[in-house]
């Protein structure tokens, strides 16, 4: 799964029409350059690769008063919509995945409804009971990883890595039934974007050829 769309959609989307520098900075305030491969370089690629598929409409805008080349704005589609969605979704329910793709599906859940989110992460509990059940035909937990020598460490690490991901996914849901955020349909969204020329303080603070696109 692609981390990167997700973002960059996600970001474009929150802010109707965006430029490049601008999906930097908020991929950058919500941390993601430290914990996905959204660098500049691979923002700037998405972003023109995905108005290229269909997925995002560029609009070259007028250079501000302060001069300097002319902007490219882009505005998500009916297209990228779609697969947005479809990638949210999916951030949501995998369980076999790097953890930036659950990380990316969490900060931006909250554009899908409540129910819809609690029915994805119930599904998600399922797809990892049915892997431990997978590994547990092999790997008797309460023998202990020994019983396969140092190998068997592997499956009790998998073991464990299930159940606190199961447990903390419980825990995720009980949170959202008790109404903890603002998700689709509920009300005004929590603004995780910046605003225009609002300062980033999480910012890498690397310049990148892209930023005056």
């Amino acid at each position: 799964m692609s981390v990167i769309r997700l973002l960059v959609l996600g970001a474009v989307r929150q802010h109707g029409r965006a430029h490049g520098y601008q999906v930097r900075n908020d991929l950058e305030y919500w941390g993601a350059h430290e914990w996905s491969n959204a660098k500049p370089g691979s923002i700037y690629h998405a972003l023109k690769q995905m108005a290229k598929q269909g997925l995002l409409v560029a609009h070259e805008i007028a250079p501000s008063t302060a001069g300097g080349p002319p902007r490219t704005e882009y505005e998500i589609t009916e297209q990228g919509a779609e697969e947005y969605f479809t990638l949210l979704r999916e951030s949501l329910t995998a369980y076999d995945q790097k953890p930036d793709v659950l990380s990316a599906g969490l900060g931006l859940m909250v554009d899908l409804g409540r129910e819809e989110v609690l029915g994805l992460l119930e599904e998600r509990i399922r797809a990892i009971h049915e892997w431990r059940g997978s590994v547990t035909e092999y790997y008797t937990p309460e023998e202990g990883p020994g019983q396969l020598g140092h190998i068997g460490e592997i499956m009790n690490f998998w073991v464990h890595s299930a159940d606190t991901g199961a447990e903390w996914t419980r825990a995720l849901i009980e949170r959202i039934r008790g109404g903890a955020y603002t998700f689709a349909g509920e009300g005004e969204p929590f603004v995780g974007v910046l605003g225009e020329g609002e300062e980033n303080p999480y910012g890498a603070g690397e310049p990148h050829p892209g930023d005056r696109d």
